[in-house]
């Protein structure tokens, strides 16, 4: 939380060796921010939003975990979420844009956007999701959700030419630490599980045949 706190609002002095490397751009791309300003209002809104957006998808992974094990059939799992997730994005997309040039996709961007989103983040990143639910469980997955801002600050570095700076890279630091100690404690946790089961085991008496015949 720290590491993310910390790539987030603080920013200091910008990194200038990511700018020397050659790399394609594609910041033509997007529009400009600077052209739409971002008032107080939506600020308080969109934290708001984003708060819930953690809430429901950490609830999420809890429900999956029970599911899996009830149905462990995890790409069957994943292509309900993908079709229900599909009409109800349907849904909202009507009630927002009924003008049918916005569902116009040309060989441009919005279609490489599309495309991705449905081959990778959605019928690739689900199964996966599931199957490691099914292995790990909810707080497994959820620890590496962080990492995704330390992949979004590189990339949007490379790809988009924003500048990277000094608060992102400890940011990173202290979120790689902070994973790595979660899953140093999850092991020596299993290690400990497995040692005392192990004991239960032994303290056990084990009666032979013959003996159980007498009793």
């Amino acid at each position: 939380m720290g590491g993310a706190m910390l790539l987030t609002f603080y920013k200091g002095p910008k990194i200038m060796v990511l700018d020397q490397l050659p790399h394609p751009k594609f910041a033509h791309l997007t529009e400009n921010p600077q052209s739409h300003p971002i008032s107080t209002g939506n600020q308080i809104i969109g934290s708001f939003l984003g708060i819930i957006s953690c809430f429901t998808y950490a609830t999420w992974l809890v429900i999956q975990a029970k599911v899996s094990k009830v149905y462990p059939c995890h790409y069957s799992i994943a292509a309900m979420v993908c079709l229900f997730g599909a009409l109800q994005s349907t849904v909202m997309a009507l009630c927002v844009h009924r003008d049918m040039e916005h569902w116009r996709l040309g060989l441009n961007i919005r279609l490489y956007s599309s495309a991705y989103a449905g081959l990778i983040a959605s019928g690739s990143a689900f199964p996966l999701l599931s199957w490691c639910l099914r292995k790990k469980g909810p707080l497994f997955i959820s620890v590496f959700s962080p990492l995704m801002l330390i992949f979004v600050a590189l990339m949007s570095s490379i790809i988009l030419d924003e500048a990277l700076h000094l608060g992102s890279v400890l940011g990173s630091v202290l979120i790689v630490g902070g994973l790595y100690m979660v899953l140093w404690g999850k092991a020596k946790e299993a290690a400990d599980l497995s040692q005392d089961e192990n004991q239960g085991k032994e303290s056990i008496p084990v009666t032979t045949d013959g003996e159980n015949e007498m009793k």
